[in-house]
């Protein structure tokens, strides 16, 4: 690669920063990723990215492939390399006709027609409903604690991601409406409902909170210094809980989530409204749920129907 086109690396992490808001991980994810690219159009002899066709893609997700990363780990490549063209792309209409300096001559990108090997996909893990129960039996016996009831409690009953959660201000929870207003993927807004008993345990955090923050200060989750509470201390305070309740398996935010969605289901819930409730923009997504609904019914029927009764 010319020095003129890698230039277009710190370029492109520029524009994840500023203009897309990544999250610094992201923005590495994305780096590492086309560093990879890089070292491909190395040994193939591509020294411009415009230079590189569609062929070419193929056969650096083959490698990819021959190297032994996962169906997902090559999607993310690709993802990347998409996300990269695009951008270029983007900088050779704004320069006009004559292209830019190490992107002249782009006008397709070669990664939209390549497809990574299919994956399999997984089911979501999930806390069964006596298992959600002990973790979320925890004593308000401290601000910390009672604060932390608090979110688990509100991910549970209204089945948010963690992004979500941290970014939530006081004026987002109406506690005489029983709803949460929340910031969803694609910064799209949706209404949530809250449970009788998180509303409670939120009524009483925000007396509690009334002692740590400044008047002026927004956020509905705080830590001691009165600021916004970030995602890793969230999760950090999740895993804490569940080894405190003597849970067995590793316990994350979304685990909350997962189960909110199954336990409606096992319940009777429609799909299309588990989907609103969720804020998924594709109902397929929320299909997969649906599978754990069936395993569910599977292990009724295996448990219960005398010509199913497994024999000990």
């Amino acid at each position: 690669m010319t020095p003129e086109d890698l230039a277009w690396l710190e370029r492109f992490r520029r524009y994840l920063s500023t203009e897309r808001r990544c999250s610094p991980h992201t923005v590495l994810s994305y780096l590492r990723d086309l560093g990879s690219l890089v070292s491909h159009c190395d040994r193939a002899g591509v020294i411009r990215w415009a230079d590189l066709d569609t062929v070419q893609v193929r056969i650096f997700a083959a490698r990819l492939h021959g190297a032994g990363l996962s169906p997902r780990s090559i999607q993310r490549h690709l993802s990347a390399v998409r996300s990269f063209y695009d951008f270029l792309l983007r900088e050779a209409r704004a320069a006009g006709p004559g292209g830019s300096e190490g992107i002249a001559g782009l006008c397709v990108n070669p990664a939209h027609a390549v497809r990574a090997p299919k994956a399999a996909r997984r089911l979501p893990e999930t806390l069964d409903a006596d298992q959600m129960a002990r973790l979320l039996a925890i004593a308000e016996d401290s601000p910390m604690a009672l604060r932390d009831r608090a979110i688990m409690e509100l991910l549970y009953s209204s089945g948010l991601r963690l992004a979500e959660i941290t970014g939530l201000d006081v004026s987002d929870l109406d506690l005489g409406d029983r709803t949460v207003r929340v910031l969803g993927k694609g910064r799209k807004e949706r209404a949530v409902p809250v449970g009788r008993i998180a509303l409670g345990v939120l009524g009483r955090w925000l007396e509690q909170r009334k002692q740590w923050v400044k008047p002026d200060e927004r956020a509905l989750f705080t830590g001691r210094s009165g600021r916004r509470l970030g995602r890793r201390m969230i999760e950090k305070r999740v895993a804490y809980w569940a080894r405190r309740q003597g849970l067995p398996q590793h316990v994350y935010p979304h685990l909350f989530r997962h189960s909110f969605a199954s336990h409606l289901l096992e319940s009777g819930a429609e799909l299309r409204g588990v989907q609103e409730l969720l804020g998924h923009a594709d109902i397929s997504t929320t299909q997969i749920y649906t599978h754990l609904d069936f395993q569910h019914l599977a292990r009724i029927y295996d448990a219960t129907h005398p010509r199913a009764r497994r024999r000990s």
